[in-house]
C-alpha cells in the first residue's frame, strides 16, 4: 500500500513539475513576441525622429525663393547655382550615427546593433553615405527578416512645398540587427528567474524523494536490527531458561558436575548477552573525540599477533587457516589501545563469520609501507558480496544476507563501527570483492 501511495506521490509531482515547466516556456515565448511587436514600434518612433531632424537641419539651406515668380529660364539657373542640398554635403556618418545613437537611447533601446545609408534617387551608384558594414548588413537583412529589421523613411518635408523643388529627393535606410539577441538581452531576468525558481522546484522535488527513499529505508534497516536483536537476546535467554528448569531436577541437583556445567552455561549465555548489549550501547555512544584525546604509540604488528591468539579457537572450531604476512618496515602509529585493536578484530571475525562451507575457509592477514602509511589487508576467500552490498556494508544496521536472516550472527555494527575508527584514526579503508571468490580490505593508517 505505502508502495502504490509512494508512486502515485511521484507520478502526480512529476507531472505537476512539467506542467509547470511548460507554461514557463509558454509564457517566455509570449513574453519575447510582445517584446518584438514592442521593439518594432520604438524602432519606428526613432527613425521618425532621426529623419524628421536629418529634415529640418536639411531644409536650413533651402533658398527660400518661390519658383513661380521667376522666368522660366531663370528657375533652372536658380537650381544650378544653389545646387543639389543633399545630407552628405551637411552631415558626416559619425554625426548621423551620434543621432540615431542617441534617439535610441531615448526610447529604451540603448545598445541596439543598427546600420544605415543615406540613398538619393539621382545617385544609382550607391549610397551617398553609409556606415561600414551596411552593405553586408542590408544583404542579410532581405534574406533574415526575424533577426533583422529594415526600414526606409524619405528625408522630405511634407509640408514645405515651395521648397521641394531646391531639395533633392533622399531617403535613409536603416538596419537594425541581431533582434531575438536584443530582445532575449532584454528579457534575461525574467528568463533567469523562471530557470531559477524552476531549478528549486526540481531541487525540492528531488530532496522530498530522496527523504522519503532515506526514510523508507531506515524503517527497513530499523524493523531488521529490531529482529535481529530479538534473535540474539531470545536465543541466551531461552538456553538461561532451560538451564535454571534443569537445575530444579533433583537429578541434578545431586550431581556436583553437572550442576558446574549447567552453571557455566549460565554464565556463557550471560557473558554472550552482555557483550551483545553492551556492542549496541558503544554504537549509540561512540565518541570520535574522545578517541583522539587517548591515542597511545602502537605497534601494528604487535596488535595483529594479538588477534591471531584473540581468534585462535574460533580458527580451529572453524577448520580454518589464519597466515599473518606482516611484511612493513615500519609499524608504528598512534592509535587507541581499546579502538585499534577492536577495528581490526572485526575484519578477521567478519572473515570467519562470512566463510563458504564448501571450501577450508583461508584468510591471509599482511602488511607492507606505502611511503608515510601502513597498508593492512585482510584477505578471505569466503562468500564475497555483490557491488550493492559493497556500497551498503559500511551502513550502520545494515548486514549481508546470506539466505537466512539469523545464519550470520550480529547487528550490523562491525563494519560501521570499523570505518568510523580507521576515520578517527586518520585513515581509510576499501573493500574490493566478488561474489562466491572472498572479499579484502584495505586499511591504510598513518605512520607515527
Amino acid at each position: 500500500m505505502m508502495k502504490r501511495i509512494f508512486g502515485l506521490i511521484t507520478l502526480l509531482t512529476t507531472i505537476s513539475l512539467i506542467g509547470i515547466i511548460v507554461i514557463q516556456y509558454s509564457w517566455l515565448k509570449n513574453v519575447v513576441a510582445i517584446k518584438n511587436e514592442q521593439i518594432a514600434n520604438k524602432v519606428e518612433m526613432v527613425e521618425f525622429e532621426v529623419v524628421e531632424s536629418l529634415v529640418d537641419e536639411k531644409m536650413k539651406f533651402a533658398p527660400d525663393i518661390p519658383l513661380d515668380v521667376l522666368p522660366k529660364g531663370a528657375q533652372d539657373r536658380v537650381l544650378e547655382i544653389f545646387g543639389p542640398q543633399t545630407i552628405a554635403e551637411h552631415f558626416t556618418v559619425e554625426q548621423i550615427q551620434q543621432k540615431i545613437e542617441k534617439a535610441f537611447a531615448a526610447n529604451g533601446l540603448k545598445g541596439a546593433k543598427f546600420q544605415f545609408a543615406v540613398l538619393s534617387n539621382t545617385n544609382n551608384i550607391g549610397p551617398e553615405l553609409a556606415s561600414p558594414d551596411y552593405l553586408k548588413y542590408y544583404e542579410q537583412g532581405v534574406k533574415d527578416s526575424a533577426n533583422y529589421l529594415l526600414h526606409v523613411w524619405p528625408l522630405m518635408s511634407l509640408p514645405d512645398e515651395e521648397s521641394r523643388p531646391y531639395m533633392p529627393q533622399e531617403k535613409l535606410v536603416l538596419i537594425i540587427y541581431n533582434i531575438q539577441g536584443f530582445v532575449l538581452k532584454s528579457i534575461s531576468w525574467m528568463i533567469l528567474v523562471a530557470i531559477l525558481f524552476t531549478l528549486i522546484i526540481v531541487a525540492a522535488f528531488y530532496l522530498t524523494i530522496r527523504t522519503i527513499l532515506t526514510q523508507k529505508k531506515l524503517s527497513e534497516m530499523k524493523t531488521d536490527f529490531i529482529n535481529n536483536m530479538t534473535h540474539e537476546l531470545r536465543t541466551p535467554l531461552a538456553t538461561i531458561s532451560i538451564a535454571v528448569d534443569t537445575l530444579k531436577n533433583e537429578k541434578i541437583i545431586g550431581n556436583r558436575d553437572q550442576l558446574l556445567s549447567i552453571g557455566q552455561i549460565i554464565k556463557t549465555e550471560n557473558s554472550r548477552m552482555n557483550t551483545q548489549v553492551e556492542q549496541i550501547l558503544q554504537a549509540a555512544q561512540l565518541d570520535v573525540n574522545q578517541v583522539l584525546k587517548d591515542m597511545k604509540d602502537l605497534q601494528v604488528h604487535e596488535v595483529l599477533r594479538k588477534i591471531e591468539s584473540k581468534f585462535a579457537l574460533q580458527v580451529e572450531e572453524k577448520n580454518a587457516r589464519l597466515e599473518i604476512h606482516l611484511d612493513a618496515q615500519r609499524d608504528g602509529v598512534a592509535g587507541h589501545p581499546v579502538h585499534f585493536v577492536n577495528m581490526l578484530s572485526n575484519l578477521v571475525d567478519n572473515a570467519l563469520k562470512y566463510c563458504r562451507e564448501d571450501v577450508v575457509p583461508a584468510i591471509s592477514v599482511s602488511t607492507h609501507n606505502e611511503k608515510n602509511w601502513i597498508v593492512v589487508v585482510v584477505k578471505d576467500n569466503g562468500i564475497g558480496m555483490t557491488k550493492d552490498t559493497m556500497s551498503k556494508i559500511f551502513d550502520k544496521f545494515y548486514r549481508a544476507h546470506t539466505g537466512d536472516v539469523h545464519n550470520v550472527k550480529g547487528f550490523g555494527l562491525g563494519l560501521n563501527y570499523t570505518k568510523k575508527m580507521v576515520e578517527a584514526h586518520h585513515g581509510t579503508i576499501e573493500v574490493s570483492s566478488t561474489l562466491n571468490a572472498g572479499s579484502t580490505f584495505t586499511v591504510k593508517l598513518p605512520l607515527r
